[in-house]
């Protein structure tokens, strides 16, 4: 692809950086404009402490015991998994809570909804708050002081601070009731800990200003606990890059800029652990939306497949967020991007567990990783694509074994699903070869993720054929026909950066301030001003976050760059009164909002109550700081010999192995159309046409796969068929028993087994998010004691969903 241009020019490079969970991704600008692309190991501990940092000095060439030299770097936009990863591997700082005397215990106890509600041996998360200090104080709802925090009360309130702070506590959470509204007694515990010497204080009524104490007191404990660990990795990236020679000291300092779970950009020291857990998926959807929409298409499904896992999104011409998640456990209110993922990525190990196949959770991650990378690690998602052809080790990133100089290893592949085979076979009489077995986990896969994206979709009431699919990610081209095929959708988007799209969407992403207050007001024309007031604070603070990273309001542009006007999106969160589940509507007229919320309302659940009384629950606004996005200018290469395959190679798709012409798209010219089975190899990544499928190469240098009506596309595996039982060119010693044993057994077929559990069992949870988020009752909308279950005709129970 040609370089990418822009209106301005840079003198300086930029770096655009995705810190995933197996590979690190960089996009860089050069000086020159040019784009370039470079992709390491998010751990690789013989080589290096830090990927992204030594993936700057790759494409700077500068050696690992010199200074990054910061004058040549004009910003580094960066998503990190750092902070997720403390909070899933329980390794953040110790934690300190206050909160209101008799509600000690309140965030243990929580909503009394057990992650297994049948289990007999009750097993809770465990808490991220290591002490509990209780607070002689009361404020009623209504801001009455019914108990005052006394002088007395302080001075003790000092000592246990002090003692907590001499065992090593440095973190402190301050949560009190109905803090989120009337702070005063909050603000003067925070001056208590900092005078006592706490460096991270985390206060809920301005990390979390939203009612109901449980979910704003472990936002509050997950940001105390993550703040500090994510501020010590800030400042170790920072200060490698305000280093430097002296030559290189005169010129302006690197801007360091991380991208928050909103999807906007923030500068490092505003960065908050509560808002970077989503911090790389988040820029992936803001790659697939604004890549998507410059090739045409203004409905999109993000279908994001890493190494780790799989993450899907929504678009239909606003980004979707979610104000309430659960993490690791956790319970967050902030506002994050409505991002579904599923334990499915090219890492996720495959098992036979003596009747079924097994895909996920568990991953191989990026050490050992899967089988071919030679360090070791089971049998995974990509093994399979080996086994089967589609991933061809010649045209793959020679990163692995100790040396990180080799390519895969096809041969301890082929190896380890022939031994695969082998135990199946005892175990079942089943006869598959080891390319069907490898095949049948892609299945399990393919169906896994397609389920993923029907939540985020068809359950919400969108028709996903009017979409197209929007493959990126370091294994999205190798299934994304295959998802498209059980998903009904006839087009497939492939952007030249797919394989890296996730840091590509940092220097495509504004700078973004996105803040929400607790309103609880009946909405109608009486409470109207009420609600504009909040949303006028709301929109001052948000443009106060921006001003603090070089926005001037009064001039209303960027004193660094000159940037169009900043935007604000004012949004109310409703809800029909006696609920929780809310739905955001813009702000606007009375009638109009509850016409909004009437339409999504019946879009959502199907049903509507036009009648019944509605309550501003949340007010929320969004400031946007718009950045310039590069061009993608037409390249105008032209044809002048035919276009010829780099070579062909076996691979088995389609019940059947095919002989199967490989390009590379640099080869590839404006106009040209290839038809399926081919696979398209770049930089970052293989891209699989799978028959029935043609594959368009545009102007932009985009890959437009479209589905052809005139054939059937057969997907997946063989079972109980007949099919060609031998590579091409391969002799079997069985061709001539081709028909799948377990057709007249009385076994049941693993691999239909395992996809059929998958498919009620995605039923039966839609069913019980939908009770759930209709339900007055709070034993089933927060202790979601409930179960939802699929019987057959005989009444036995098929498939049982506990809860979300």
């Amino acid at each position: 692809m040609p370089p990418l241009s822009s209106s301005t020019p840079h003198q300086r490079w930029q770096f655009w950086i995705d810190r995933g969970g197996t590979f690190t991704d960089i996009v860089a600008r050069r000086p020159d404009g040019q784009i370039v692309l470079h992709k390491l190991l998010s751990e690789n501990p013989d080589r290096y402490a830090d990927a992204p940092l030594q993936g700057i000095r790759d494409l700077l060439g500068v050696g690992p015991e010199e200074p990054i030299p910061a004058g040549a770097i004009e910003v580094v936009k960066m998503g990190t998994t750092v902070a997720t990863n403390a909070l899933l591997e329980r390794q953040g700082d110790r934690v300190l809570l206050l909160t209101t005397k008799g509600f000690r215990d309140a965030l243990r106890i929580g909503y009394q909804n057990r992650p297994d509600i049948f289990a007999c041996h009750i097993e809770l998360p465990e808490m991220l708050y290591e002490r509990v200090i209780e607070v002689n104080e009361r404020l009623s709802a209504q801001g009455d002081v019914l108990v005052p925090l006394q002088p007395e009360e302080e001075d003790r309130l000092r000592g246990e601070l002090q003692r907590a702070f001499e065992v090593g506590i440095r973190a402190c959470a301050i949560v009190l009731l109905h803090g989120y509204r009337y702070p005063a007694h909050e603000l003067r515990l925070g001056e208590l800990a900092r005078q006592v010497g706490f460096t991270q204080v985390s206060i809920s009524h301005q990390v979390s200003p939203l009612i109901k104490l449980v979910s704003r007191g472990d936002t509050t404990v997950v940001d105390a606990y993550l703040s500090p660990i994510l501020r010590r990795y800030v400042d170790r990236v920072a200060g490698q890059l305000t280093t430097g020679s002296e030559a290189t000291l005169a010129l302006p300092q690197t801007q360091l800029m991380f991208m928050q779970s909103n999807g906007g950009l923030t500068d490092a020291a505003l960065f908050q652990g509560k808002d970077s857990i989503l911090s790389g998926p988040a820029g992936g959807v803001v790659g697939a939306v604004q890549t998507s929409r410059q090739a045409g298409y203004e409905r999109m499904i993000g279908f994001d497949m890493g190494g780790t896992s799989t993450d899907v999104s929504h678009y239909r011409g606003e980004y979707e967020r979610s104000f309430e998640t659960e993490v690791a456990g956790v319970r967050l209110r902030a506002p994050m991007m409505a991002i579904h993922t599923v334990a499915a990525g090219g890492g996720s190990i495959v098992s036979f567990d003596g009747s079924r196949y097994r895909v996920g959770p568990a991953s191989a991650g990026a050490y050992p990783g899967p089988a071919c990378y030679r360090h070791g690690g089971p049998l995974a998602v990509t093994d399979c694509n080996v086994m089967v052809g589609k991933l061809q080790p010649e045209f793959f990133p020679q990163v692995f074994g100790p040396g990180g100089d080799l390519p895969l290893d096809g041969a301890v592949v082929r190896e380890r699903f022939a031994a695969l085979a082998a135990d199946i076979r005892a175990s079942t009489g089943d006869v598959r070869r080891p390319e069907q077995v490898a095949a049948g986990f892609l299945a399990i896969a393919v169906e896994k993720m397609a389920n993923a994206i029907k939540k985020i979709s068809v359950q919400r009431g969108y028709d996903v054929s009017e979409y197209v699919l929007c493959s990126f990610g370091g294994a999205g081209g190798q299934h994304a026909c295959l998802i498209a095929d059980a998903l009904g959708m006839g087009t497939v988007f492939l952007h030249p950066y797919a394989g890296v799209l996730s840091a590509y969407g940092m220097g495509l992403a504004d700078v973004r301030s996105l803040n929400e207050q607790s309103v609880e007001l009946p909405l109608g024309e009486a409470t109207l001003p009420q609600v504009e007031q909040v949303v006028e604070s709301l929109t001052q603070k948000g443009l106060e976050e921006l001003g603090q990273q070089g926005y001037d309001i009064q001039n209303s542009k960027l004193k660094t760059q000159n940037l169009a006007l900043p935007q604000v999106l004012p949004q109310l969160l409703l809800k029909y009164e006696g609920t929780d589940a809310t739905l955001a509507v813009d702000f606007a007229g009375v009638e109009e909002m509850r016409s909004q919320f009437t339409a999504l309302h019946r879009q959502r659940y199907g049903f509507a109550q036009e009648t019944k009384p509605l309550v501003v629950d949340t007010a929320a606004v969004e400031v946007i700081a718009p950045t310039p996005s590069p061009e993608e200018p037409e390249m105008h290469r032209v044809r002048t010999q035919p276009l010829r395959p780099k070579t062909t190679v076996p691979v088995y798709t389609a019940e059947a192995w095919h002989e199967t012409p490989v390009y590379h798209r640099d080869d590839l010219c404006p106009g040209d159309c290839i038809s399926g089975p081919v696979l398209i190899i770049e930089p970052t990544g293989t891209n699989v046409v799978e028959p029935g499928w043609n594959a368009t190469f545009t102007p932009k240098g985009h890959l437009i796969l479209k589905k052809d009506a005139l054939q059937a596309s057969s997907v997946g595996f063989a079972i109980g068929k007949t099919v060609d039982p031998s590579p091409i060119g391969v002799s079997s010693t069985h061709a001539t028993n081709s028909k799948l044993k377990t057709q007249n057994s009385k076994l049941p077929d693993p691999v239909l087994l395992e996809i059929f559990n998958n498919l009620f069992r995605a039923v039966a949870e839609e069913m019980g998010i939908t009770l759930q988020n209709t339900s007055y009752s709070v034993n089933i909308k927060e202790r979601l004691d409930f179960s939802c279950a699929l019987f057959d005709q005989a009444g036995q129970l098929v498939a049982n969903a506990p809860h979300i």
